[in-house]
């Protein structure tokens, strides 16, 4: 196919995207995704009928994820809804110990008070989209005592960072794993834009070399899921597609790392191993077998944020034109599928959007 042709072609799937996230996907969460009464968005909804599930518990992950979309999403109600859920996750989540408690029930009572770095990391990096959306001061604010807290708290000796911690801070949970760390990179890179850039580089540098020496795994140059040497370590091809697109579009800050030279051949070992026909696989192990072939939508995403990254456009069309058709529908979108495309998880959680508002970003980067 002709360049002309397939960067017109690009173009237009890019705008039906656009268009069905700005008609469908927004509004479903300004309206019957939100708990008016709490000021919460609803964990899930059906996906037959767009309604709330029963909720069983609200986090503050998902709060934190729905404010970074709405805090970049167009608009005045979109503008008015970030407001609302900075003032929820404020008042419903932070805690008393300077942190910010995992969960609360359905009725907004203390659930899980486990201080999780992956919520603290989504807490950072809402917090910087909402000041630059708002330029609310306690937003900024915030945003620096949780980086605070996560660097006094969080951190070890190895520059790496616990996963989860007790609620007062005193016991270790979890081991240090990649995701949360991913994402605490793209926090970092988000708070650097409005405060402090030079502290955070800093932190990103030392937490770039613990993932090189700690998570990197040689004969793939795959940032694996857990420590190296863990028993029945896995390869996530999605997480290797989202880490290049965060160091790729900060390239600057990684300059001369060893994750800056690997993490192009993790992505081609990924897309060698773990792309088909009917998308990215969700998990293969060290040898490239799969041993998570279900299609997971944030994965898919990924995929098409790391091709626009890379500007791979005579990639990107054809695997863009396929998403649409596999993973959305007049009513929002398909959160799972098989290889063979049937559906295995029917409900759109509240926490989905985030992705697809990262993904759009970055088409949107390819056509301006």
């Amino acid at each position: 196919m002709a360049a002309a042709q397939t960067n017109s072609l690009l173009a237009d799937d890019i705008r039906a995207l656009r268009e069905h996230y700005d008609a469908v996907v927004l509004p479903m969460w300004l309206d019957r995704g939100f708990n008016d009464m709490l000021g919460l968005p609803f964990e899930s909804l059906d996906g037959a009928g767009g309604q709330p599930l029963a909720p069983v518990r609200y986090r503050a992950m998902a709060c934190a994820r729905q404010l970074y979309v709405f805090s970049q999403a167009p608009g005045m109600a979109a503008a008015q809804h970030a407001d609302r859920l900075f003032e929820s996750l404020t008042r419903v989540f932070h805690d008393a110990h300077g942190g910010w408690r995992y969960s609360v029930d359905a009725q907004a009572r203390p659930l899980d008070d486990t201080q999780d770095l992956y919520t603290h990391a989504f807490i950072v990096l809402a917090c910087a989209a909402y000041f630059q959306r708002s330029r609310n001061a306690q937003a900024r604010k915030l945003m620096l005592a949780t980086a605070h807290t996560i660097e006094a708290r969080f951190k070890t000796a190895d520059s790496l960072y616990h996963a989860a911690l007790s609620a007062d801070f005193s016991r270790p949970l979890k081991p240090p794993a990649q995701n949360p760390m991913m994402h605490l990179t793209e926090a970092y890179l988000a708070a650097a834009q409005v405060a402090e850039p030079a502290l955070f580089a800093q932190h990103l540098r030392e937490l770039a070399q613990g993932i090189s020496q700690r998570f990197v795994h040689a004969p793939t140059q795959c940032v694996a899921e857990s420590l190296q040497g863990s028993v029945d370590n896995r390869l996530e091809p999605g997480h290797q597609f989202e880490w290049l697109s965060l160091v790729q579009d900060s390239a600057q800050v990684f300059e001369g790392l060893d994750l800056a030279e690997s993490l192009p051949r993790a992505v081609q070992w990924s897309r060698d191993h773990g792309v088909d026909g009917g998308g990215v696989k969700a998990a293969l192990d060290e040898s490239g077998a799969v041993v998570d072939d279900t299609r997971r939508i944030w994965a898919q995403t990924e995929y098409l944020r790391v091709l626009a990254v890379m500007g791979d456009l005579a990639a990107l069309q054809p695997a863009l034109a396929a998403f649409r058709a596999r993973f959305l529908h007049p009513g929002g979108w398909y959160e799972c599928l098989d290889a063979k495309g049937a559906v295995t998880r029917s409900d759109m959680p509240s926490t989905s959007p985030y992705h697809l508002a990262t993904c759009l970003v970055a088409l949107q980067n390819v056509v301006s």
